[in-house]
């Protein structure tokens, strides 16, 4: 077994108060040939300061520097304190020794001690040795004596100015009276000096102790904020799509007929519904993103269609005498990008644009650019509403802040349009820049790669006539299995839809589907019931199993979850994303294509 390689670079005794000055010395020195600058210096600088005043006056004390280089790991500057006796280091100094740098240990044996301190170098210091090297050239070039050599080379001076010349004498005493007031003032002012070093020493480490205190505070507070934001949106989303549903079935054309008053305000209850649905994605996708949950679905968007649900959707935002322009694109590159959060985007920025243009256009741009060989996407937005002050276009990206002004009130929103939009840019792979004036309207680019690197040019699209012959759906809920019928439709030639749970197994083994679509929560017996259930069963163990839940796909228990090919959520479910997580391929539905790089088939959020 290899073990660590220790490079000495000095050896200092420390018996008096000086001695402690001038291991502050030597260890600014050291670290600064070692590469360690700006508050990493100060922390190790420190720490020795305290160590070495703290046990200043143990019996044979004294201090080793070194570099040292252990096998596969970052090189260390240690420092090790070694001394006899019963003395043993103080707490303030071991806390100090544990909070401000990389690594402390102390050893203790019949009497003899041992402390040792130290600090990882940065990467970037070269091959291993170099840095010692440099931190010796850098103690031989500093030319800084001790006191007790400077005034050792003085005596034999004069000795030797003795014995050539009694005449001398007088003169050699009276510089000997001089050089013993030096020595006093030097003395008094080393006793100065320790006195300041050991009250910024003490400052300095209390100062560290509240800010990583602090630290912690606000990270605490974060992630509190965070948890927040998932729990009230997760429990707000479950009861608004229920009434955006039944709102839907009830101004179905199949539906009983309703008066006119009646349609009105349901068609007012569906769109208020989707406005708070929309708020409450926001709130979730932005909590997901801020804990790194938040993954794009990367498929074959057909970017046409996109613009043309955009224009259906928000044409009604448009005041009168607002003109809202969306291109209809052709003879574009293929786009492979997470449909959802582009149209979550430019639907954020375009909205934000009517909301505030009272005359005038709003209007979007679709463009392309070849950077390095790959094809980009430009989208532009630009209005000739109120514009934003140069000191606020900063602040816009700043969650839940709006502007403040008399053009804000009345305007309905939560102040996440900006951020998130900016968010979801980002990881899609691109960046969103925004430029404004006051009175002369606002312009918003949004860049993204036409096929980001993560993405799979061999991704199953439905577009493509990827289908399967047979599905079975188990789920209990009526209103989400018909809205999810036509979806499962684009997916199947035949669909078998099962509502009470302890009838699956029969119509699974009856049916031999090529998948099935399984919901978590229902009666007796559950989604991880029938899942172990189908797993060990010979005869179904091999069909596809997806599982849907209306849950966070990340707060389900994975661990019974071992035989599911994916794990979706209930919401934005498109043939794209079920048929990439059935892992379906053209040549037939028994044929399993390879994982992509970085993935496995195992239970999980498909990434489409």
């Amino acid at each position: 077994m290899r073990h660590a390689h220790a490079d000495s670079l000095c050896v200092l005794p420390l018996a008096v108060e000086r001695d402690g000055f001038e291991l502050r010395r030597r260890g600014q020195l050291v670290c600064r040939a070692l590469g360690l600058e700006g508050h990493e210096l100060v922390r190790v600088v420190t720490v020795l300061s305290e160590v070495g005043r703290d046990l200043l006056g143990a019996p044979g004390l004294r201090v080793d520097l070194c570099v040292e280089s252990p096998l596969r790991e970052p090189e260390l500057f240690r420092a090790r304190f070694t001394w006899s006796g019963p003395r043993v280091p103080g707490r303030d100094a071991l806390d100090a020794a544990e909070r401000l740098l990389d690594h402390c240990r102390y050893d203790a044996s019949a009497g003899e001690h041992a402390l040792t301190v130290g600090q990882r170098l940065p990467a970037s210091q070269g091959h291993s040795g170099q840095g010692a090297e440099r931190a010796r050239a850098a103690l031989r070039d500093s030319g800084d004596l001790s006191m007790g050599e400077e005034l050792r080379i003085q005596n034999r001076q004069l000795l030797q100015a003795l014995e050539e010349s009694r005449a001398q004498q007088e003169e050699l005493q009276r510089l000997n009276a001089e050089l013993e007031e030096t020595n006093q003032g030097v003395v008094a002012l080393y006793s100065e000096l320790s006195a300041e070093l050991e009250e910024t020493n003490t400052g300095v480490v209390a100062l560290y102790a509240e800010l990583e205190d602090k630290t912690r505070q606000l990270r605490l507070a974060s992630e509190a904020k965070t948890r927040f934001w998932a729990n009230v949106s997760h429990e707000l989303r479950a009861p608004v799509n229920s009434v955006i549903a039944l709102a839907r079935l009830l101004l179905a054309p199949d539906a009983d007929p309703l008066t006119e008053e009646q349609r009105q305000q349901m068609s007012l209850i569906a769109g208020s519904g989707s406005t708070l649905l929309a708020l409450v994605e926001e709130l979730l996708d932005v909590a997901k993103a801020e804990s790194g949950r938040l993954e794009p679905h990367l498929v074959r968007t057909d970017l046409r269609t996109l613009l043309h649900q955009l224009r259906g959707t928000l044409r009604g935002m448009a005041r009168d005498g607002v003109r809202l322009d969306i291109p209809d694109v052709e003879d574009v590159p293929e786009l492979v990008t997470d449909e959802v959060m582009l149209t979550r985007v430019l639907r954020n920025l375009l909205s934000n644009g009517l909301k505030f243009t009272t005359a005038g256009e709003v209007r979007l741009t679709v463009g392309t650019e070849d950077r390095a060989g790959r094809p980009w996407f430009v989208f532009t937005t630009t209005d000739t509403g109120i514009g934003i002050a140069a000191d606020q276009q900063d602040r816009v990206f700043e969650e839940f802040y709006q502007v403040l002004g008399t053009h804000q009130r009345g305007q309905p929103g939560t102040g996440l349009g900006l951020p998130y939009a900016r968010r979801l840019t980002g990881l899609l792979g691109g960046v969103l820049t925004l430029t404004s004036e006051p009175g002369a309207g606002t312009r918003v680019r949004v860049e993204i790669p036409a096929c980001p690197d993560l993405a799979s040019p061999d991704a199953p699209s439905v577009a493509d006539g990827v289908r399967t012959d047979s599905l079975v759906v188990v789920d209990d809920d009526p209103t989400f299995v018909e809205l999810l019928r036509p979806v499962l439709g684009r997916v199947a030639r035949k669909v078998t839809e099962v509502s009470v749970s302890s009838r699956a197994v029969d119509v699974i083994r009856a049916e031999r589907p090529d998948a099935v679509l399984i919901d978590l929560a229902m009666p007796a017996p559950d989604g991880y019931v029938l899942l172990q259930v189908l797993a060990r069963d010979p005869e179904t163990a091999h069909i596809p199993v997806v599982v849907l839940t209306s849950t966070d796909p990340g707060d389900v228990d994975r661990s019974r979850l071992t035989h599911a090919r994916a794990v979706l959520g209930k919401t934005h479910l498109t043939p794209e994303r079920i048929a990439l997580a059935l892992a379906l391929d053209p040549a037939g539905p028994d044929r399993t294509p390879p994982a992509r790089a970085g993935e496995q088939h195992t239970p999980g959020e498909a990434t489409p």
